[in-house]
């Protein structure tokens, strides 16, 4: 997965590049309001090419971080949800008689799932800091 764009500023060994939309996408977009601003995104990415600021640049992500990430986001809520579920229909009438086991079933389900995405908050800190899960700016393109 690749993408274009010009660097905004540089940290060290990390760059902020802004993306732009793309002209082709937006013209098969249905959606009556665009995700992305008119300016453009602002990502960090690794200096491998050692562009300097205002220079147009590569920028590259591993397929399989994206996926990872994807999966990670949409996929571990939903499991935790129903293993969650799963878990208060069948344990906590044992423990608490006195409420119903579908409303068990629910708060519980419920609760892992925000449990998850708690986890998911601190696990996507975690990514953030590992160099291995950035963009990389693999060249810097002629205009």
């Amino acid at each position: 997965m690749h993408e274009i764009g010009f660097v905004k500023s540089i940290d060290g060994y990390t760059a902020t590049v802004v993306v732009s939309r793309k002209k082709s996408l937006c013209e098969k977009c249905e959606k009556p309001a665009c995700d992305i601003p008119a300016d453009g995104i602002e990502t960090e990415a690794i200096n491998e090419a050692r562009a300097g600021v205002g220079q147009k640049v590569r920028l590259v992500m591993k397929a399989y971080t994206f996926y990872k990430g994807a999966m990670l986001i949409y996929v571990l809520p939903v499991i935790a949800l129903i293993s969650g579920a799963m878990l208060g229909k069948i344990y906590l009438p044992l423990y608490v008689s006195s409420i119903n086991s579908d409303l068990m079933a629910a708060i519980s389900g419920f609760l892992s799932m925000c449990l998850s995405i708690v986890a998911l908050k601190y696990f996507s800190q975690m990514m953030g800091r590992n160099t291995a899960y950035k963009s990389v700016i693999e060249s810097i393109e002629e205009d």
